[in-house]
This record gives structure tokens, sequence and C-alpha cells, in this order.
């Protein structure tokens, strides 16, 4: 997979669900359509709810990959068409 250099970048490392789904879902609306948001959150619940969430707003979820620790890094395409997230 070609390396996409994101837009953002967000830590919400340790937020519970649903604040890090809300975390990125402001820092989606801070960015322009076909952008990327780069969210690094903690494995688990919040590793498997954020992209579920973001894919079911519509958004395009390039990679959900290890980052480190208990870490996820998630990549996220703002999706064409929307002003907000």
């Amino acid at each position: 997979m070609e390396e996409v250099a994101p837009d953002l970048s967000l830590h919400v490392e340790g937020e519970e669900c649903p604040l890090n789904y809300v975390r990125a879902k402001l820092g989606l609306e801070r960015l322009g359509e076909g952008r990327v948001l780069e969210v690094f959150v903690s494995g688990g619940e919040a590793a498997r709810n954020v992209p579920r969430s973001v894919r079911e707003e519509g958004h395009e979820v390039l990679a959900v990959e290890p980052a480190g620790g208990d870490r996820v890094r998630v990549l996220i395409r703002k999706r064409e068409g929307c002003r907000g997230a």
C-alpha cells in the first residue's frame, strides 16, 4: 500500500468510547473533503469502534495498523461532498 501523508494527526489514546470517536469526528470537521486524518487510539474496543463508526459516516478507512505498544493508527480519508464530518 502506498504511504499516505496525513493532513492532521490526533492522539486520543486512553480516551474512552465514544469520546475517542467524537474527537476523530471533530478532527474530520476541520478538514476539507478528500483530506486525510490520522488518529492514534488505544487497542481493543477503540481500535474496532472508531474505524467502524467513521465508515458508517461514509468516510474511507485507508489503514488500521499497530503503532507500537497498545496503540493503533487509523488513517481516514474524508468523504467527498461533505462539509462537516
